[in-house]
């Protein structure tokens, strides 16, 4: 192997390497996001506002997040920007939500990353059950298509797009001892 060979066969590497890291990092960002959005949290935080904080921190300025299609864009409209996006998720925990959100657990499959260079797209499949306070359940699933920038070295979401797919109610109780805080992460 020449040494132009030699030199295309590292830059292709290299590009594969970075298209691989930059896949892994924004799993791990679409799979935190979920992870912060369960509730109980299962990460220790001192109170709702922390937790958004730990959420925002995903997020670029400019970030997008809507509801998308007949049953969410009602429901979920579109904020732009990070403020906009802090006042949405405002409304899902503590006191301000009534009857109070008991238990929210999102299930993410069916994965797709997309690496352009400092551009990235993905979509996902999540199902995720919905315990109140009022004893009302149900059971959403979302379709997601997101997209994700590089910026001063660290990917963020630059937009969260989320389509209904079905909401179905559940029975009263149909779960059982679900946990008031979660200790996953306490030391």
């Amino acid at each position: 192997m020449d040494t132009a060979e030699l030199s295309a066969t590292l830059d292709a590497l290299r590009t594969r390497i970075e298209s691989l890291e930059a896949e892994a990092e924004i799993r791990r960002i679409q799979a935190r996001y979920m992870f912060l959005c369960d509730t109980p949290c299962p990460e220790p935080v001192a109170d709702d506002a922390e937790r958004i904080d730990r959420i925002m921190a995903l997020y670029a300025e400019e970030a997008i997040w809507e509801g998308v299609g007949s049953y969410y864009e009602g429901q979920f409209g579109q904020a732009v920007g990070k403020a906009a996006i802090r006042a949405h998720f405002e409304k899902f925990w503590g006191s301000r939500r009534d009857p109070a959100l008991l238990l929210n657990v999102h299930y993410l499959t069916s994965e797709q990353i997309h690496v352009h260079g400092d551009h990235a797209d993905g979509q996902w499949v999540h199902c995720q059950p919905w315990i109140f306070s009022d004893g009302a359940s149900l059971l959403r699933s979302s379709r997601l298509n997101n997209r994700f920038r590089r910026i001063d070295g660290r990917w963020l979401i630059t937009r969260t797009r989320t389509e209904n797919v079905f909401v179905a109610p559940l029975a009263p109780g149909w779960a059982e001892s679900i946990p008031k805080t979660s200790v996953l992460m306490s030391a």
